[in-house]
């Protein structure tokens, strides 16, 4: 055994020496590895040392042979010397490509990390495949990340941060024996609306069915009564709207302690709509018990479909360090919406088209909900369309909490009676509706709204439609918009200011010099020939004036104010009456009341 082991050591150092000699010639070192496999073949099946040279030595002169052929048909292919590496680059870098997007797009949600538990409520859901944020999002939130999500409305963004929290949750309780207590959450989620709040409750609900774990909701508009009860009990997770999660605090029915997860949800929307003070309210003494020795702090989660500088600013001064991600979709079009821009030249009426667009579609079958920027453009759209026999449902600012949750379901029951949705921008966020038809009454007055409008259809891939009418105001942003949509372009910090400014710009300079020069020379005429007026020859023709003034028969002051009163009671009436109409056919957002809505819940 062991001169057999010396022979095979000879004879390996034998094909080494001559490799090196023949590379040496040829200058080809990259088949090292198939010579020493194809040597090695030959080496077991001869028989003597002598012969099993010879055939080394000929089985290496044939791979030269064949890896000289190989690197001249890749020199032809790809016109680059035999010696560089790069010549290999058209045939390595594809393959490199195809491996970094399996990494990113997961088949499953077992490629992400999530267990069982978890697995079986996404099942029981209807839910297979994650999608692009759910990808992105669930490993960074496992690994214990602070970080804000974004993508467009209807991608799973609640999945994307509940399934692995909830996890997370149940890895506590197995490592540090943390248990359900009453008053003391361990995850707390904030919502701007009591619509979203119970969005966002029910699918905690049906994950808690498998995950074991209890959750409740305290948002505005509820009674206090009930959701002190159900503080009291032992809780896991509490979803709620930021102002009565901090009365409650207050009044001492919740404490801080516990709370290690932390998520606000349609962020964008709470910095942006006033909720600022809120938050920061209720995220002092969380800092303040993280900044403790021995503490292990909290992790954020934030949520957003939109992301404007302003906002991405205030959090990042907010939470330092946090983490952003976001899908390729962020501030564009969904795929599978279709957008349909109807120009108006302002002689057809408004609500007239609006009834051409909305009638074909009812028919299909579709649920539609119709967008409007003020509560007098709401009213007006409502009563014509029930004038027009279409059932509609309102929802805006000035519809009670209570009443906007049963127009919600009217709206989404499988019996349709009531298919149309007649809103404002209140409903754009944070709705969870199956939608078909998507109609801008009123076009919005920045590309944000916008996106969130759309949003409400095409949502978790399904197929959906936008129609807007636009108005001759309207045109410059609305175009901008649409040409962004066909190159698939961002649409973010689109507004009508900038449009505006934008197009100022662009106006040649000579073009503007000589428009100012033909506006000077108009008013220089309009003065000559005021000037000429006044010095003309007027004497004559004002004495007659006063002379034939002095002949008429005085009529009594008294007489004569009535009369004045009287007209300017007419006057007035009639100016009453333009104001009614304007209010009542309030589409042009001329209305008094043009402040935008809160979304505080009421």
């Amino acid at each position: 055994m062991a001169g057999g082991g010396g022979t095979g050591r000879a004879l390996l150092s034998l094909s080494f020496s001559s490799s090196s000699v023949l590379f040496s010639s040829a200058r080809a070192r990259p088949s090292l590895p198939r010579v020493y496999l194809r040597s090695n073949r030959t080496r077991c099946l001869s028989t003597g040392p002598a012969a099993e040279a010879e055939q080394d030595t000929q089985s290496l002169r044939k791979s030269l042979l064949l890896e000289r052929l190989r690197v001249r048909h890749l020199k032809d292919t790809a016109k680059r010397t035999p010696s560089s590496p790069a010549s290999l680059a058209p045939v390595t870098a594809p393959v490199e490509k195809k491996k970094e997007k399996k990494s990113v797009m997961a088949s499953s949600f077992e490629e992400l990390g999530l267990g069982e538990e978890v697995m079986r409520a996404a099942k029981e859901m209807g839910i297979s495949v994650p999608t692009e944020i759910q990808c992105i999002g669930v490993p960074a939130v496992l690994e214990g990340r602070s970080v804000v999500l974004g993508s467009h409305t209807g991608s799973g963004k609640t999945l994307a941060y509940m399934l692995p929290i909830v996890q997370l949750m149940r890895r506590d309780e197995a490592l540090s024996g943390m248990l359900m207590k009453p008053r003391r959450p361990r995850a707390v989620v904030l919502c701007p609306t009591r619509e979203l709040c119970e969005q966002v409750f029910h699918v905690a609900k049906s994950i808690g069915h498998h995950a074991r774990f209890r959750s409740t909701m305290i948002s505005g508009g509820g009674r206090l009564r009930p959701q002190e009860d159900s503080l009291n009990t032992p809780i896991d997770m509490v979803v709620g709207t930021p102002g009565r999660v901090l009365q409650h605090i207050e009044d001492g029915n919740m404490v801080y302690g516990d709370i290690k997860y932390l998520v606000l949800d349609e962020a964008d929307t709470m910095f942006d709509r006033g909720f600022g003070p809120d938050i920061r309210k209720f995220l002092g003494p969380l800092k303040n018990r993280a900044a403790k020795p021995g503490d292990h702090g909290f992790q954020t989660v934030l949520v957003a479909a939109t992301m404007t500088k302003a906002v991405q600013k205030l959090i990042d001064e907010e939470f330092q360090g946090i983490i952003h991600l976001h899908t390729s979709t962020l501030h564009k079009k969904v795929a599978s919406a279709r957008h349909d821009f109807i120009k108006l030249s302002g002689v057809e009426n408004k609500l007239d088209a609006l009834l051409q667009v909305l009638e074909p579609s009812l028919a299909k079958g579709n649920r539609v909900m119709v967008f409007c920027n003020t509560l007098n453009s709401s009213r007006a759209v409502d009563h014509f369309l029930t004038e027009n026999q279409i059932f509609t449902v309102n929802y805006h600012g000035e519809v009670p909490a209570e009443e906007r949750v049963e127009n919600l379901k009217k709206f989404k029951s499988e019996e349709g009676d009531c298919p149309t949705l007649v809103c404002t921008d209140l409903a754009a966020r944070g709705l969870d509706l199956d939608v078909d038809h998507v109609i801008m009454f009123d076009f919005p007055l920045n590309s944000i709204d916008y996106l969130h409008r759309t949003g409400r259809t095409a949502r978790m891939g399904a197929k959906g439609k936008v129609t807007s009418l636009v108005a001759k105001k309207d045109l410059p942003l609305a175009t901008r918009i649409e040409e962004a949509i066909k190159k698939n372009e961002s649409l973010e910090s689109l507004n009508v200011n900038n449009v505006r400014r934008d197009a100022a710009k662009s106006i040649p300079v000579d073009r503007k010099g000589k428009n100012s020069s033909i506006i000077k020379a108009a008013n220089k005429k309009s003065k000559v020939g005021r000037k000429a007026t006044i010095t003309g020859k007027r004497s004559a023709p004002t004495k007659a004036r006063k002379s034939a003034a002095l002949k008429r028969p005085i009529k009594s002051l008294a007489t004569s104010g009535g009369k004045r009163e009287s007209l300017k009671g007419k006057n007035s009436q009639t100016a009453k009456a333009a104001a009614a109409k304007l209010s009542i056919v309030g589409f042009r957002g001329r209305s008094s009341s043009r402040k935008k809505e809160s979304l505080r819940p009421s």
